[in-house]
């Protein structure tokens, strides 16, 4: 087995959660980032806010069942 070491820029975008959520603070400096994979089958997500730092993957897939379900619930 060969081990090749590949070198990637990945793409990722970056917001600050103050004036988006409402329980963001002005000061803590809260964001959300996610980043895509290199193989671009799916993205890491990083939520910082002031009272947690949370990081979780999701594939492509997930993610676009994630968003049908929050569709689902918001028609209700």
């Amino acid at each position: 087995m060969k081990n090749d070491i590949m070198i990637s820029d990945r793409k990722a975008a970056f917001v600050e959660l103050e004036g988006n959520c409402i329980m963001s603070n002005i000061d803590s400096h809260d964001f959300i980032e996610v980043t895509e994979w290199t193989n671009g089958e799916g993205y890491d997500v990083t939520i910082s806010a002031s009272t947690v730092h949370q990081c979780f993957h999701v594939t492509r897939g997930q993610l676009r069942t994630l968003k049908k379900l929050v569709k689902s619930l918001n028609k209700l």
